[in-house]
């Protein structure tokens, strides 16, 4: 496993991009792999880029990236890391997922960074793993692979699979990998090095604490808007959540207008519009599914309510067309 300690130096780390692929976790992955190397004055490490037809593959911020070889260039004792962005729904190649497939049978550790995690259980290869994946994506990930402990946290290091959550929890999950492979000196060495002290734990939360997020602390107001998180599918009225506030409504509604300037309704239809748009993007999901999962009873209210917030209705966010009306009628 490649986390283990190494029985053969270099380890090597066979990085495979897909379209779209987010490149700051490939090279969260990939620098403090070099730094070990170069702090060590040994070759701990070593690591290559691939695509799948050996190609060049674009970022999602548009830089082109080379590659050493495709698929069957990269040799049986490397491990392999997945990095996918954008789109991975898209970009869920038969081919990748038939030769991981492959791989995984032999057992070679597998891991993935921002939405690879999508294409690893494409794959069925998290079947039975703790992952995780990019906040943004988890809804639709846990929708599509309901099956799957998808735990939400930086990273997770889970036999021989490995997930990080994208952007720089890549850096935590490899400095982990690091230490228990070559000691917590080297690993320290390492953040310190790359001005990344400390090591956060695997558990920690990717997002910033809800108070920072909205840019107000007021712990009745921070409770109401944790209990309409936890309650989209099903909402609560804003009679129940001022009384589980021990506030009356009108106060409910002052507290909304005076730190977020929108009463509580909106602010909580703009909640489950913002995950509507996540599921609309990240899953196969019908439109009418969407809608109930966001607590939506009628697709028609659910078009309608889309369409004024984000100019376009949901089947035009799929770029599906509408035709005879029947957008309105949620076919």
């Amino acid at each position: 496993m490649f986390g283990d300690p190494p029985g053969k130096l270099p380890q090597h780390l066979a990085v495979v991009v897909v379209p779209e692929f987010t490149m700051m976790p490939v090279t969260s992955a990939i620098e403090p792999l070099r730094i070990a190397n170069r702090l060590s004055e040994k070759s701990l490490y070593k690591w290559t880029m691939h695509s799948i037809d050996g190609q060049p593959v674009a970022a999602s911020n548009g830089i082109l990236a080379m590659v050493d070889g495709d698929l069957a260039s990269i040799p049986e004792t490397a491990a392999i890391l997945i990095c996918a962005g954008l789109n991975v729904q898209h970009h869920t190649d038969k081919r990748l997922v038939a030769w991981l497939r492959k791989l995984a049978r032999k057992g070679t550790s597998i891991g993935a960074v921002c939405t690879g995690a999508h294409i690893l259980a494409e794959a069925g290869l998290l079947d039975g793993y703790r992952c995780t994946i990019h906040w943004e994506n988890l809804p639709g990930f846990t929708e599509a692979f309901p099956e799957i402990e998808a735990t939400g946290g930086l990273f997770e290091i889970d036999r021989d699979r490995f997930t990080s959550a994208g952007g720089t929890t890549a850096l935590d999950m490899m400095l982990t990998l690091i230490a228990s492979q070559h000691g917590p000196e080297l690993a320290s060495a390492v953040a310190e090095g790359i001005l990344h002290s400390p090591i956060r734990h695997h558990s920690e939360h990717q997002r910033m604490s809800l108070p920072a997020r909205i840019g107000a602390r007021h712990p009745k107001l921070v409770g109401i808007i944790e209990e309409m998180e936890k309650n989209l599918e099903e909402p609560l009225s804003p009679s129940l959540l001022a009384k589980q506030a021990g506030l009356s409504t009108r106060q409910l509604e002052r507290l909304f207008r005076r730190y977020l300037d929108r009463s509580p309704k909106r602010y909580y239809l703009e909640l489950r519009l913002k995950k509507a748009r996540s599921l609309l993007l990240q899953t196969g999901m019908s439109v009418i599914n969407v809608a109930l999962a966001c607590g939506f009873s009628s697709p028609s209210h659910f078009s309608k309510c889309y369409r004024a917030f984000y100019g376009r209705t949901p089947y035009r966010e799929r770029g599906i067309p509408v035709i005879d009306g029947a957008e309105a009628a949620g076919n």
